[in-house]
């Protein structure tokens, strides 16, 4: 199964060869900024065979969980696509909306719910943890 994605102009092309291994709603702060005011939809896939074309940008920041992150978007349409932390270097998170079929990005979880302003959509039927969940392997 080939996941496939890109950006808003084009300019960028990726693709997984494997599912993703999670997919999460993210209401840390930081997210909030990368969402506009709302919270993010963000993919875990396996970094090994992502095939990326077009260029990308990095903007390194310190997230909420105290790691250190790469953040990479189209130059030309500032689309965010990737995030990665130097702690976790085989794994990739990917903005679901980014993803050719949005389907495949529906969370299994909420997490920095704590961190969430109060008009924040959170469903309530997907577990939900207050802070950073531990890694996913």
């Amino acid at each position: 199964m080939a996941v496939t994605g890109g950006c808003l102009c084009g300019a960028v092309r990726f693709s997984f060869p494997a599912a993703p291994i999670s997919s999460r709603a993210c209401w840390c702060r930081l997210c909030q900024y990368l969402g506009a005011g709302s919270g993010t939809v963000n993919v875990i896939f396996h970094r090994e065979g992502m095939s990326v074309s077009g260029e990308l940008r990095d903007y390194q920041s310190i997230a909420d969980s105290g790691n250190v992150m790469h953040r990479h978007f189209c130059p030309t349409c500032g689309t965010q696509l990737f995030s990665a932390a130097e702690a976790r270097p085989t794994v990739v998170i990917v903005r679901g909306g980014a993803l050719d079929d949005p389907e495949l990005s529906a969370p299994s979880s909420t997490i920095w719910t704590a961190a969430a302003p109060s008009w924040a959509c959170i469903n309530q039927e997907l577990p939900q943890l207050e802070g950073q969940p531990p890694p996913v392997t």
